[in-house]
């Protein structure tokens, strides 16, 4: 696949010249899966062609470098910035990468929270990327209201459960991003169905059809419906993604779908308006 274009962010931020597409993937709560969702659309990107990684922006709960089943420590050649990780064909940032991330619980105030992300955001090497996949905390809070103002972001990915309590909460994510002016390029219904690994019954354990309801409510593109599997919280706990461990099977294609229509809502987007070369700064 070609190096996609950049495309517009926000009023009065540019396009950042080390990646040509930034995407937010956050959440109303906690709980539905958004930091799995997030690692393995990165390498549904990734497995189309485009160069990817992950910023873990949530810096109270850093996940991302367990999923990933990295347990490096980054490098910094000039003690200025520090080289991102890479694991999986992804380049990879994350402050769980800069501490103890079993024992070390992070006692941030607000302020101390958003300057660690554009730190982390700023002072990574990242190495000519199609795409950013950001992490984001779950709600609707500080962390959030940073991103939507200092980083350029082409857009967003909401993930929900179809559970009503679950669209509540990601209606909420939904207004926040349109008044910060960032477009929500889709939503993604996550453990939308299980189907018993013994006898094939299908079960609709946290209710039905509750994204493509969000997304017709909102105008936005309902990016595809994910299973609730066992595969998929074993390859997380193991390092090793579902994606990267069983991309042909069922739950891999269910991935590569929403990928893939992510690609499409960010194409009807409109392009930087200037050429971006993305290159190490």
């Amino acid at each position: 696949m070609a190096q996609i274009p950049s495309h517009a962010v926000q009023p009065n931020l540019s396009p950042d010249p080390r990646i040509r597409n930034i995407i937010a993937v956050g959440s109303g709560k906690g709980g539905v899966g958004k930091s799995t969702t997030a690692v393995n659309l990165a390498i549904a990107l990734s497995q189309l062609g485009l160069r990817v990684g992950v910023l873990d922006a949530d810096v109270y709960g850093p996940s991302i470098p367990m999923m990933l089943g990295s347990r490096e420590r980054p490098e910094s050649p000039d003690n200025k910035t520090i080289e991102p990780l890479r694991a999986h064909g992804l380049q990879l940032m994350s402050i769980g990468a800069l501490v103890d991330q079993e024992d070390t619980a992070m006692i941030w105030r607000g302020p101390m929270a958003t300057s660690a992300l554009t730190q982390l955001f700023a002072d990574t090497r990242w190495d000519a990327l199609d795409i950013l996949v950001i992490d984001l905390p779950p709600g609707t809070g500080d962390i959030q209201l940073t991103l939507a103002q200092k980083i350029p972001v082409a857009g967003a990915v909401i993930v929900t459960t179809p559970q009503d309590i679950a669209t509540l909460d990601a209606r909420k994510a939904v207004k926040m991003f349109e008044k910060v002016q960032v477009p929500v390029l889709g939503i993604v219904e996550n453990m939308a169905v299980h189907v018993c690994s013994n006898c094939g019954h299908a079960e609709h354990i946290f209710g039905e059809g509750g994204g493509a309801k969000m997304a017709e409510r909102y105008g936005v593109p309902l990016l595809g419906s994910l299973p609730l599997d066992i595969r998929i919280r074993e390859q997380g706990d193991a390092g090793t993604p579902v994606m990267v461990a069983e991309p042909q099977s069922g739950v891999g294609q269910a991935y590569r779908q929403v990928a893939e229509r992510l690609l499409e809502a960010l194409d009807k987007r409109p392009r930087a308006p200037m050429s971006i070369s993305a290159t190490l700064v």
